[in-house]
């Protein structure tokens, strides 16, 4: 096994203050394009894999038997802020087909979104399942599991949901998945290596004409059409999507995971933080993203995540963040 990579460096005071080691692999059809640290490394994707989650949804049928829109597709794929765009989406979603948010299994946390959190705090009202920002993912699931006939409990993992999801899982990852942990929204998550995501990422980058590969392209489709619902203002798939004018999907997932999807190189990309930090996973795969042309080094997104100054509560310049050597320069 290789070492993580030092990948996103912290300078103060003309000193590198900190370090984020990590692994990275930027993938085609035909294997590996480049990598930093262990490509082999087992990770789990968290919600980085949200897209491969959803395939089961569109390749049993189910997705097209209830109508589902482009816009109800980037929720089956999103981490949302939990904003009124977002849970009236799912609300709607999930009473078309007859279901109530007593039906969900993920789960209630306060929203991201500043104006529905402050709406909340203000009030006796608590948060519900809706402003899970899992809560589209689990409409979809809800939406399968109508079409297989199934039980409630859809998040247990010999559930048919979860079957058809582990199976579409190892399919695209081309692994077989050495074990599961359940995610922050109660859904298993199975493990794969860092290769294995990126390889996934890269057969929706470059899908095939049968029913996966439409399927794939579907919701690589809707993602990019609908970035503010994936994530939401202020989010970084959301801003990088909006910057690269729609041309590349980007998703994070919890514990400094991100991946990215190239249609027009057919490339695959998918970063592990070790330490979990989310500012370095921005970063990280801002830089690659730089790195391969995909993103304009002078957008200002780029400034955002990557080479803009690190500001104290004053507005005073304390240090910037750096792609270590080495790494997508």
């Amino acid at each position: 096994m290789m070492a993580p990579a030092d990948l996103i460096e912290l300078w103060r005071g003309g000193m590198r203050e900190s370090v984020h080691q990590g692994h990275a692999v930027v993938a085609d059809a035909r294997g590996i394009v480049a990598a930093w640290g262990d490509p082999g490394a087992v990770i789990f994707p968290r919600s980085s894999c949200k897209m491969i989650q959803a395939l089961p949804l569109l390749e049993s049928g189910a997705a097209d038997a209830a109508g589902l829109t482009a816009e109800q597709l980037a929720l089956s794929c999103a981490s949302h802020n939990g904003a009124a765009i977002h849970t009236s989406r799912v609300a709607n979603w999930l009473a078309a087909r007859g279901l109530a948010e007593s039906d969900l299994r993920c789960g209630a946390h306060m929203p991201a979104d500043k104006d529905e959190n402050k709406r909340l705090t203000c009030s006796d009202e608590s948060p519900c399942q809706l402003h899970n920002n899992c809560s589209g993912k689990h409409a979809g699931f809800l939406t399968l599991n109508q079409h297989l006939r199934a039980g409630p409990e859809y998040i247990e993992v010999d559930h048919p949901v979860q079957t058809a999801i582990k199976s579409a899982f190892e399919d695209v990852t081309g692994e077989t998945s050495p074990g599961y942990g359940i995610d922050g929204c109660s859904a298993p998550n199975h493990a794969c290596t860092v290769t294995g995501l990126a390889r996934a990422m890269a057969a929706f980058a470059a899908p095939q004409g049968d029913s996966r590969g439409r399927a794939m392209e579907r919701l690589v489709q809707a993602m990019c059409a609908f970035p503010e619902l994936v994530a939401g203002e202020g989010r970084a798939c959301t801003n990088l999507m909006r910057a690269m004018g729609g041309r590349v999907a980007v998703k994070t997932g919890a514990e400094a995971v991100f991946v990215a999807i190239a249609p027009d190189r057919g490339l695959g990309i998918a970063l592990k933080i070790m330490d979990g930090g989310t500012r370095a996973s921005e970063a990280a795969i801002t830089a690659i993203l730089v790195h391969l042309g995909l993103l304009d080094a002078d957008h200002p997104v780029v400034a955002t995540y990557l080479t803009g100054p690190q500001k104290n509560w004053r507005g005073i310049v304390t240090g910037e963040l750096r792609r270590a050597p080495g790494f997508a320069g």
